[in-house]
């Protein structure tokens, strides 16, 4: 029987030969350093696994200002959209490990996606070198004023069956309100949309009744008073709707959010890890940064990279336990 390539080995093997066809030529990986160059040895790439104008590409821009006038070279973000970030990510980890390109992770590329598809295409953090996280991004349970629910437990007394909207198949959305549901009972139609605009616009127009999505995208319709906020799903009370209680303290376990970090690819040496982390540190210091954080309602997670992959792993295997636990699958049907 012939070996089966994974999407990984393939991008491995492509990385291999490029390295081969440019050495011959004197060139190096993805604009890289040449052996032995200190760095940055110039433009340094970051690598956004979504489309533009979304809040990970967002995100991603405001970080690559600050840390281009850390580093003292450009910093162009490069919008590579598909799988969730999966093939981004893949392509930037098979690349050199000289710093000159970075990918910006969203951690439920590495913590729930893998829930929903098969092991191959699963992404890990064993290939990367994580820099720094960044910020945490919330996600908030809408119901429309059509509807009348105001609150879990009118969901649970609800006398017909209602439809729930998610921005997408293995996204944070679909496993905080899949948790959420099977866990206080509650029977309905989930309805998955390809983001956060869609599902927001259908629970306005009461075309689905419920829908979770980030609370960026939420909120101007939650102050406009055109959705109703039933719960978040963080941790902690979310401090731009400290009057919306949590998953949590509803007596649901559901903690859900969205969370982000810059990575490289794996074998950085200590310098080029160093004087990256240190860009990090200096960008998200900015005011600029700090504003943009407020503006887009984001909760600073600034934190290390080895934090990062201690806390990412125990949460994938936190959700992996509660699927199992509740029967939950968000493989697409």
């Amino acid at each position: 029987m012939k070996k089966q390539f994974t999407r990984r080995a393939m991008l491995s093997l492509a990385a291999a030969t490029a390295a081969l066809s440019l050495a011959a030529c004197g060139g190096n990986v993805g604009g890289g350093a040449a052996e032995g160059a200190t760095f940055p040895s110039g433009p340094v790439t970051l690598t956004v696994g979504q489309a533009p104008g979304g809040s990970t590409d967002l995100i991603a821009r405001a970080a690559a200002e600050g840390m281009a006038e850390k580093l003292g070279v450009a910093m162009p973000v490069v919008n590579k959209p598909g799988a969730n970030g999966a093939l981004a990510t893949e392509e930037v980890a098979a690349m050199k490990a000289d710093g000159q390109n970075l990918i910006l992770l969203n951690a439920s590329l590495i913590t729930i996606t893998p829930l929903a598809v098969s092991e191959a295409e699963a992404v890990s953090l064993e290939d990367l070198d994580v820099i720094a996280g960044l910020s945490q991004d919330d996600y908030v349970m809408v119901a429309s004023k059509e509807s009348g629910v105001k609150s879990i437990e009118d969901l649970k007394k609800g006398a017909s069956k209602l439809s729930f909207g998610t921005t997408g198949v293995g996204t944070g959305s679909q496993l905080a309100q899949a948790l959420l549901l099977a866990q206080a009972e509650i029977e309905g139609t989930t309805v998955p949309f390809d983001s956060g605009s869609p599902a927001l616009t259908a629970v306005m127009g009461n075309q689905v009744q419920v829908s979770t999505i980030q609370l960026g995208e939420a909120k101007p319709q939650i102050d406009a008073g055109t959705v109703v906020p039933l719960v978040v799903f963080s941790s902690e009370r979310n401090e731009f709707l400290p009057d919306v209680p949590t998953a949590i303290e509803a007596g649901y376990d559901v903690p859900v959010s969205q969370y982000r970090a810059i990575a490289a690819p794996k074998g950085l040496s200590a310098e080029t890890k160093t004087a990256l982390t240190d860009a990090v540190k200096a960008a998200v210091a900015k005011d600029t940064y700090k504003s943009f954080n407020e503006s887009t309602l984001l909760t600073p997670k600034e934190i290390t990279g080895e934090e990062v992959v201690t806390e990412w792993n125990e949460l994938a295997a936190k959700y992996k336990k509660l699927t199992e636990e509740y029967d939950i699958s968000l493989a697409s049907k």
